[in-house]
């Protein structure tokens, strides 16, 4: 196959705009062969008689693509990446019940850290959650870990609530993470709250708190707007507790709030006042902010439920205000 034939045949090249697609030089070198797309081809492959002209062509090609890639390198590759600002401990561990996306929720977060110039570490392990090990991050998330004092040692929890208060921290709490914590007292005052039952996956009305529409994990959204997720019933509303914030309600006129499983079991909802997301800063410092979307990454994966993940982990971590 000469030449010109191998640069018409498009399937020829696929192989090749994937390894380009892969590294770092992302779409430098596929606008350079549309460059050569054009050339008149037929000149190229005259045959063999002409084998010093082709040469000379192909010399013209070779240095045409060198060009193109070096001057699309200088006017297209991607900036670099910012300096990390944030340092994220995922935590993941559970005694109750696991939820089987928990995996995917992680890989999510240091997906959507690393897109953000936030570098994010995943664990299960209490070790991971002594002073020294904690010493070097911002924000802990925890992404539906529950029923903790199971799973963590109190020296370690103790850690966590030094690390937090002294150091003036952040931690993030997602979906399950207040799910019987009741025997960690510190952490369920921190959530305000325990769980009580939960609803299917359903699509309700979510109201913004007007006195939070400026808060960057929920500034932008229209004051109601509706949203599908599993949306859990706390034993108490958060609202008024001192130190806390909430951020967003969700109508419970708008949605079956109590799936049938809970309603043999004591389920109650929680009414006209269901917070679903709130922030709360303790006197003793820190900053903890929760929401209750996180039970699957369906919930999580649309362009709100990045920006409010994202800059509530950045709100926990002081970055903003």
């Amino acid at each position: 196959m000469c030449y010109a034939s191998l640069m018409m045949n498009k399937s020829a090249w696929k192989p090749m705009q994937q390894n380009a697609l892969s590294g770092p030089g992302i779409g430098l070198v596929v606008p350079c062969f549309h460059v050569v797309h054009e050339i008149d081809i037929q000149r190229i492959c005259l045959g063999e008689h002409m084998a010093k002209s082709r040469k000379r062509i192909l010399v013209m090609i070779t240095a045409m693509v060198l060009v193109c890639t070096f001057v699309l390198g200088q006017e297209k590759s991607p900036a670099p990446s910012k300096n990390t600002k944030l340092k994220v401990l995922v935590y993941s561990n559970t005694a109750f019940y696991r939820h089987p996306e928990i995996p995917k929720i992680n890989r999510w977060l240091v997906l959507l850290g690393n897109e953000n110039g936030i570098e994010a570490d995943v664990t299960e392990h209490w070790k991971d959650l002594g002073p020294a090990e904690l010493a070097s991050y911002d924000v802990l998330v925890l992404n539906n870990a529950n029923e903790l004092d199971k799973v963590i040692p109190e020296a370690q929890r103790k850690s966590v609530e030094d690390w937090f208060s002294k150091g003036k921290k952040g931690i993030v709490g997602i979906h399950a993470t207040l799910v019987h914590q009741t025997n960690w007292p510190w952490l369920h005052q921190l959530g305000g709250c325990d769980f009580n039952s939960d609803s299917l996956f359903l699509k309700a009305k979510v109201i913004v708190d007007p006195a939070a529409k400026n808060h960057p994990a929920v500034k932008g959204q229209p004051p109601e707007f509706f949203y599908q997720a599993d949306w859990t019933n706390h034993d108490r509303s958060v609202t008024g507790l001192p130190g806390f914030k909430v951020l967003m309600r969700v109508d419970e006129s708008t949605y079956d709030p109590v799936r049938d499983y809970f309603k043999t079991r004591n389920g109650k909802a929680m009414g006209k006042d269901h917070p679903i997301a709130w922030t709360n800063e303790p006197q003793s410092g820190g900053r903890f902010f929760y929401t209750e979307l996180g039970h699957d990454l369906p919930s999580l994966n649309t362009a709100f439920a990045r920006q409010h993940i994202l800059e509530g982990i950045k709100w926990a971590g002081g970055d903003s205000k």
